[in-house]
């Protein structure tokens, strides 16, 4: 078996209560790293299509990448995935912290997860060993309480990933949460685990991933800590990606006012939500495993009238905005405890912001009024307002049980036109960067096989040293773009697989990628083969859909997002995007079909899936 892998993933039925350990093939990952690479093949194989998301037939999966756990510098992550009951299409969530690493130090590279249980369960795995134990005195708590609950049980070794209420209580936007604030945010993953009335899954071990060369580790990790040093890296490690609050608000690449409105007109005061104004209230920094950077960070107690224990996670760039530009909210404490609302319940804040701001549209446009929102005034940037109605969507409470699932469900509940207000692509909220300010998200807000993400690769990672063809730097030139931009996602098909931080691989440059997985592997790969292996992902993930009857194509995008109309004041004034050059552009230069936005049979083929071809087109 190659280095960085235990070689094992474990299988559990739910509905059986049985737990088999799997040898994982090398052929397997080398063909597809780790992760959702993995994760997918395995869930393709092993899954029938059109099952219930939120049934016993939906496979929930954890998997770690091959560098997660070994001396690669942030190599932290891990990603869960699984059938997502926000979009009906393949769903995944990348995580950090201390959860993946430790899952390998238990012995295991993966957890497969079917069935459900008939009452709540947790699964402890220790040592190479797993057993399912009763989890009803855990159900209900938040996931703080369930963490302290189950350290206090098990010791404080013990790494837990679990759900709170929110997830327990079906919440499609609903999250999975380890060390008191690190998400698995996107896709609605919490709802599947709370669907399986799984609580938690608890890892400790002290196993040793296997290296290839461990000289050559430790020799490229002394060199790479080398190359974390310079103003990037110094932004990052104080002030995180709270750091690019402001500066996104000005220049349009943060949406503000549910995205209809300009932030140097609407939100022209964003420093007191900014990165200083978040390190003034920062207790001390906070850093995923083996993370040299540690760009997050621990909150003081409240200094205002909102309650919030110390020891809160910071929170970061995207919860800044969904609760704050999104909702024209300055008040920063108000977003620190509509963070700890989110992690404490097991929400993702993308989608809660979000939802939020449709609300507030929704209030403000005479949709719904005090009567309907249990007398909570929702007007734009009353912070009061906002956490009391976070409150109440956490626990499907009142009003907050219309909004518990996203803007497209609490818009079909709503009626009376709130569609239009409703911001998603495909059941997804929309994170927060706006494709007129970075065109790549245009590409992969809608094509990537999880709609409106962030961080698959369009515009969320540019490693130096990756060679790009030229794109125009103009933003109302949509030619051009097809190619670079198809690059950069095969490249962070890759980085999410192996295990690495995104922000990580932004700053320290490309070549560290390969030169850190065949370390640790044993592989011999090069830019080329690293580009391949993340094409023949990016096709796997999106045959999923193909084999759903999911059109990427046809999914709808709200008009403001791709600026029609066009805004007529500010940095993106005139600014409308192209989708339709944009999208056949990367798919042309991928091979893929124009009208579907699908791997076609022979792309598929080509990247050594003839058995996935015909599961699509021969079915």
């Amino acid at each position: 078996m190659a280095g960085g892998f235990m070689g094992q993933i474990l299988n559990v039925d739910l509905s059986r209560g049985a737990i088999q350990e799997e040898v994982l093939g090398e052929q397997l990952c080398r063909d597809f790293v780790g992760g959702y690479g993995i994760g997918a093949r395995l869930i393709l194989d092993r899954q029938k299509g059109g099952v219930d998301p939120l049934g016993p037939e939906n496979i929930l999966a954890f998997m770690t990448g091959p560098l997660t756990g070994t001396p690669a510098y942030i190599s932290s992550r891990f990603t869960v995935m699984g059938k997502s009951p926000l979009t009906g299409g393949w769903g995944d969530a990348n995580c950090g912290g201390n959860w993946g690493p430790h899952l390998k130090f238990a012995g295991f590279d993966g957890v497969f997860v079917s069935g459900s249980s008939a009452k709540p369960v947790y699964l402890y795995i220790n040592e190479g060993k797993a057993e399912l134990r009763d989890a009803t005195a855990l159900w209900g708590k938040d996931t703080h309480e369930t963490e302290a609950a189950l350290k206090a049980e098990l010791g404080s070794k013990a790494e837990i990933v679990s759900i709170g209420p929110s997830g327990e209580r079906l919440s499609l936007i609903s999250c999975i949460i380890n060390d008191r604030g690190r998400a698995a945010g996107r896709s609605g993953v919490g709802a599947i685990m709370g669907a399986k009335k799984l609580k938690a899954i608890v890892v400790d071990g002290n196993r040793p991933v296997p290296l290839a060369d461990p000289a050559k580790c430790r020799e490229l990790s002394r060199q790479f800590l080398e190359e974390l040093k310079g103003p990037i890296v110094d932004f990052f490690r104080n002030l995180g990606t709270a750091g690019i609050t402001v500066g996104s608000a000005k220049s349009g690449d943060s949406p503000v006012k549910n995205w209809g409105g300009v932030g140097v007109v609407d939100f022209p005061d964003a420093d007191p939500i900014g990165g200083p104004a978040v390190l003034a209230r920062r207790e001390r920094p906070y850093g995923c495993w083996h993370c040299p950077v540690a760009c997050g960070g621990i909150m003081k107690g409240p200094d205002g009238p909102y309650a919030y224990e110390p020891g809160s996670h910071k929170p970061e760039y995207e919860t800044l905005c969904s609760f704050g530009t999104l909702c024209l909210n300055n008040n920063l404490e108000s977003i620190i405890k509509a963070n700890d609302i989110c992690n404490r319940y097991g929400l993702d804040t993308i989608s809660a912001g979000a939802t939020i701001a449709f609300a507030i549209e929704c209030y403000e446009n005479g949709l719904i009024t005090k009567a309907d929102t249990d007398g909570i005034e929702l007007t734009w940037g009353n912070h009061q307002a906002i956490v009391a109605m976070t409150e109440k969507l956490a626990r499907r409470e009142g009003f907050g049980d219309v909004l518990a699932d996203g803007v497209k469900v609490a818009a079909e509940k709503i009626g009376k036109g709130a569609d239009q207000y409703a911001m998603h692509i495909g059941g997804q909220e929309l994170p927060m960067h706006d494709p007129k300010f970075r065109l790549g998200y245009a590409i992969s807000y809608v094509l990537d096989a999880t709609p409106a993400r962030h961080t698959q690769g369009a515009e969320g990672v540019r490693p130096r040293g990756l060679t790009l063809p030229p794109t125009p730097r103009d933003r109302n030139v949509f030619t051009g773009r097809g190619e670079a931009h198809r690059i950069l996602m095969n490249v962070m098909h890759v980085v999410n697989t192996a295990g690495l931080c995104m922000f990580g691989m932004d700053t320290a440059g490309f070549p560290w990628i390969p030169a850190f997985v065949n370390a640790v592997t044993g592989w011999e790969w090069d830019e080329a083969q690293l580009l391949k292996t993340g094409e023949r992902i990016a096709a796997l993930r999106s045959a999923f859909n193909a084999r759903e009857g999911i059109k990427m194509t046809a999914l709808k995008v709200p008009g403001r997002v791709f600026g029609k109309p066009a805004q007529k004041e500010g940095p993106l004034a005139g600014v409308e995007i192209d989708e339709k050059t944009l999208h056949r552009e990367y798919l042309e230069a991928a091979g893929w079909d124009v009208n579907t936005g699908w791997p076609t049979e022979s792309a598929v083929e080509a990247l050594g899936l003839a058995d996935v071809a015909r599961m699509i087109y021969r079915s």
